[in-house]
């Protein structure tokens, strides 16, 4: 017994996330409003985030704990994003079902998909551990325990809500996944339990590839943990799903090392938030000024908008279905003329060009070099006139269009004729 204090300060130094320092915690108070709440980071959020490593805004407003729902409200740019209350609802009373007597069906599940000679685990003897604790700091060296605990037990543990933290651009993340199992050997899966259905054992890949990125987060921040605890992070993740529409639990192993991968990658090309923050005014802060009532905002939109805009965003349209202020900076992008709205693909051949504007301007032949009068009428126009390849790609398009649409418009001699005679037939 005499071990076990000593244990727990180990246990909760490893499970204890970098702080950010005093002025740092200070300035993002006033950015997000010194009477509001920080607006916590969830695994959802910081895969979108992780997939756009170039927005300062998102990383930032992120960063600083800013609710950007709100914000995008109290812009004008409200958008249809996160799931309906019926949504929520449904998944978190399968999820109860699933993790009903112990977990005894979601421990069976993943024994039946994992096939490597582990031991099956018996009913009533997994162990399952309270996780209670105060505050996010204490939940997550209180799950780090349990994890060490569990390994070294070397039987069967189902974690249920754990929670772990992450280094997010200099600043903490908490993250909480739905379950995470310790296996004999010392090794953690990490449990995604969702509510779309698995028909036939195959289900929405979208919906699938969106689970695996999220399920990547846990992991990753999970693996500082299993060092401290000498484990390992199994790269497989149990997905639980509903079986071909109805509230029966069915699971598959889904490989996330593609998604470990880039998702680690991407974080470490995130900006960090001192460095975005040094660079803006003292006084900027994205306050909504709200009413003793919590509901109503006060502040200017004007305002309120120009501060938003002094932070650099970086729109692309998958962010509509991953940012709650994407709306508003689709509104924006597309206000600038910038070529950002029709895509990565699109931006990323386009070069140079980044408005529509001078990619209209270059395709007409009004710039991009020399060769410019001749146009892009004819054939002789199809020929490379600029040292560009954007430039040039635009001008092949556009006199292929140009000559297209003359062809229709212009018919020839012989088509002219058998229109002829089919009216003369006719009548």
């Amino acid at each position: 017994m005499a071990g076990r204090p000593a244990r727990r300060s180990e246990a909760a130094a490893a499970a204890r996330p970098p702080q950010p320092g005093t002025a740092l915690r200070q300035r993002l108070a006033e950015l997000r409003g010194p009477t509001t709440t920080p607006h916590p980071l969830d695994a959802r959020a910081l895969a979108a985030l992780a997939a756009n490593p170039g927005c300062r805004r998102r990383a930032l407003l992120d960063g600083a704990g800013v609710d950007k729902l709100a914000l995008a409200q109290a812009l004008g740019s409200p958008g249809s994003f996160g799931q309906s209350q019926f949504a929520h609802q449904r998944g978190n009373t399968f999820e109860a079902r699933t993790k009903a007597d112990g977990g005894e069906a979601l421990m069976r599940l993943l024994y039946e998909r994992l096939r490597d000679g582990s031991p099956a685990p018996e009913p009533g003897t997994t162990a399952v551990p309270d996780l209670a604790a105060f505050g996010p700091q204490g939940r997550t060296a209180r799950t780090a325990l349990a994890l060490r605990e569990a390994t070294e037990a070397k039987g069967w543990a189902l974690l249920d809500h754990p929670m772990v933290s992450l280094d997010i651009a200099g600043s903490p993340a908490f993250l909480e996944p739905d379950a995470v199992v310790v296996h004999p050997d010392g090794s953690w899966t990490v449990v995604e339990i969702k509510s779309f259905p698995m028909v036939d054992g195959s289900a929405d890949a979208a919906k699938v590839g969106a689970a695996a990125r999220q399920a990547a987060v846990y992991a990753l921040a999970l693996e500082r943990v299993a060092a401290q605890a000498h484990a390992r992070v199994r790269h497989e993740v149990l997905l639980v799903c509903p079986k071909d529409f109805s509230n029966l639990p069915t699971a598959e192993l889904v490989d996330v090392r593609k998604q470990l991968a880039v998702t680690r990658r991407q974080l470490t090309r995130l900006t960090r938030i001192e460095e975005i923050a040094a660079a803006l005014p003292e006084d900027l802060t994205f306050d909504l000024r709200l009413t003793d009532d919590g509901r109503t905002v006060t502040r200017p939109v004007d305002e309120l908008m120009a501060a938003v805009e002094t932070v650099d965003a970086a729109y692309a349209p998958e962010c509509l279905s991953a940012c709650e202020l994407a709306v508003h900076c689709r509104a924006r992008c597309r206000a600038a003329g910038g070529v950002e709205s029709l895509g990565r693909g699109v931006r990323g051949e386009l070069g140079g060009l980044t408005t529509v504007e001078a990619v209209l301007a270059a395709a007409l032949g009004e710039a991009g070099g020399e060769g410019e009068a001749e146009g892009v009428h004819g054939t002789d126009s199809l020929a490379p006139t600029t040292g560009d390849p954007a430039v040039d790609a635009l001008r092949r398009a556009a006199a292929l269009r140009a000559e297209a649409l003359g062809a229709v418009q212009t018919p020839s001699k012989e088509a002219e004729e058998a229109v002829k005679a089919v009216e003369a037939v006719c009548r």
